[in-house]
């Protein structure tokens, strides 16, 4: 079972934000993911202090994952082997 939280930084009308979305999108239909919270880095200040120039930014358990586009190889290797059903996305657009 997959462990953890996942949380997308990412700004409104953002290509990259919605291709790094569609990508953990496809990648939930083959394997479970842990919940995924969608976070506007502009609602916060020090988000965007911290991530503003870089989104799309994927964390795990706070931790960047990746910056721009999805690596799925480190994504899996962080989530460990795959068990379970698959299911996403647990917070929608």
């Amino acid at each position: 079972m997959a462990r953890g939280r996942l949380s997308l930084v990412r700004r409104p009308d953002c290509g990259l934000c919605e291709e790094m979305l569609a990508e953990l999108t496809r990648l939930g239909r083959t394997r479970e993911l842990p919940p995924v919270d969608l976070v506007d880095v502009d609602s916060d200040p020090v988000l965007l202090r911290r991530h503003g120039l870089e989104v799309p930014v994927l964390l795990l358990d706070g931790s960047v994952v990746c910056r721009h586009r999805l690596d799925r190889p480190e994504l899996e290797r962080l989530l460990g082997p795959v068990s379970g059903s698959a299911r996403f996305p647990a917070d929608t657009p």
